[in-house]
């Protein structure tokens, strides 16, 4: 039967082992209403998303109606969380089903929000419109700096109320994913299955992802090395736009290398390493500067969930898989290097690179320069005023840039160039996003609309941005996230 919105569900998932799941629909919703719809990413999945009100919008994207073909279910999982080995699952959130596009892309389709699970535990199985606000502006954020994330396709109120710190509105979104696979799903599976279950998801995964590894008679190797450089992509995206994800635990670490779960994320205004702002990482474990440590820990993690399929014997398995995990401080330095050289618009890799690069980051972060204004100043953007090359701390680098600049093929032209593939003029300072969800909770997205078309022209023009470069006064020194949980 087909789908009248344009939904074709194929799903594989559910073709795993039954511990990989359990069927389960949506709580309904009182009185749901759409408060925003993706138009864009519903034409990108070939929905026939014009053809319907939003009165069946709301019935459809809040779970109360589902579309023909698709099954809910609640992936299982574990993790590690902020170091403690939990079992997990999806507690608030039904996994629709995977819907399969004209062209041949397959993408998850999960409303979060969504009601209690088996997984729920103590939860209660919803969300606040604030949070999934929230994702919606962040992820589709991320998605216009050019930075693999999850997609957010719909914000429908519930209508009803959910219990936080107060009273809050509660609300459903429609995340969509390549999958929702992460490192948490194969240390459920190493923990709480078999090892027949263990290759089955494996062979799931290779498939979904990395499909020229079938056969590979190092399949579990060769998929943590693919994951791998796919994480290391990720997290090296990150860092050239000053994102702090918040709370990496691997069940929030993606197979697939797509940044997901905004909860406590959040933009660095000020450079300083040890940036942090999630209320619960109260040690630092998630700070800027550690990010890239903590994907090489979660990889270990993957890794020690795949030791029995990579070799027979034990100590085998360890030694292949430390031989590659050791191979991941090299193979991010080349990749991060690569990321400043861009930021930097420099065409050619010199010896001294790393020196280089840590003397700028010395001197923005002695002076609390702001990371993203100086780096569109040095792109060339004329309304950055409050950066000045010509101070003390900034001179002698900022000289020795521009010989290098000016002696490179094609000057400082061709630096221009790069740097502004790789340097954002706007990103969505903390600031604005508390301001835009206030007003969107309230009712009113025009803040949260206009962020976003600010954010879709972040890489083009040298014309002042106003109000989106001015940071906060005063920094960000007393500004908290939260998970929303």
């Amino acid at each position: 039967m087909d789908d009248p919105f344009g939904w074709n569900f194929n799903t594989q998932y559910t073709d795993l082992p039954e511990a990989f799941y359990r069927f389960v629909s949506p709580e309904k919703a009182p009185d749901p209403h759409v408060v925003c719809f993706n138009e864009p990413l519903a034409a990108a999945l070939a929905l026939n998303h014009h053809q319907f009100a939003d009165a069946d919008r709301a019935e459809l994207f809040s779970g109360n109606r589902l579309p023909a073909g698709c099954q809910p279910f609640a992936q299982s999982y574990a993790g590690h969380q902020f170091g403690h080995f939990t079992m997990l699952g999806d507690g608030r959130a039904h996994l629709m089903g995977e819907h399969v596009t004209p062209a041949g892309g397959r993408f998850d389709i999960q409303l979060k929000g969504s009601g209690r699970t088996p997984y729920s535990r103590r939860g209660d199985g919803k969300a606040t419109l604030r949070s999934m606000l929230r994702e919606y502006l962040i992820s589709e954020s991320l998605h216009l700096l050019n930075i693999a994330t999850s997609r957010s396709l719909a914000v429908v109120a519930t209508g009803e109320k959910v219990n936080r710190e107060q009273a809050e509105a509660g609300a459903v979104l429609t995340r969509v994913m390549q999958s929702h696979l992460r490192v948490g799903t194969f240390e459920f599976a190493r923990q709480f299955t078999s090892e027949h279950d263990l290759q089955a998801l494996l062979n799931y995964a290779i498939s979904r992802h990395y499909p020229d590894l079938k056969g590979s008679d190092q399949a579990a190797l060769a998929f943590v090395q693919r994951v791998m450089e796919r994480q290391i992509d990720l997290v090296v995206e990150w860092m050239r736009v000053g994102f702090i994800h918040g709370v990496m635990n691997t069940d929030n670490m993606s197979i697939g290398g797509e940044t997901f779960d905004y909860g406590p994320c959040a933009f660095m205004n000020r450079y300083h390493p040890d940036t942090v702002f999630s209320s619960i990482d109260t040690q630092g474990r998630y700070r800027f500067a550690r990010q890239p440590i903590v994907v090489h820990w979660n990889l270990s993690c993957l890794a020690g969930a795949l030791l029995p399929l990579m070799d027979a014997s034990s100590d085998v398995a360890v030694e292949k898989a430390q031989e590659l995990l050791n191979g991941f401080p090299e193979l991010f330095e080349a990749r991060y290097a690569a990321m400043m050289r861009g930021k930097l618009g420099l065409t050619e890799p010199h010896l001294n690179d790393a020196d280089f690069f840590n003397e700028l980051l010395k001197a923005l972060e002695q002076t609390q320069t702001d990371y993203t204004n100086f780096f569109a100043k040095l792109r060339g953007d004329v309304g950055m005023h409050d950066i000045d090359f010509k101070q003390e701390a900034f001179e002698p680098w900022f000289h020795r840039w521009s010989e290098r600049v000016a002696q490179q093929p094609g000057g400082r032209l061709a630096a221009e160039h790069l740097m502004r593939k790789s340097n954002p003029v706007i990103i969505p300072r903390n600031h604005l996003v508390e301001e835009a969800l206030d007003a969107g909770v309230a009712g009113d997205l025009t803040l949260m609309t206009k962020l976003l078309e600010a954010m879709s022209e972040t890489y083009q023009g040298n014309e002042s941005p106003g109000r989106y470069a001015i940071p906060p006064v005063g920094g960000d020194q007393c500004y908290k996230t939260y998970c929303g949980t």
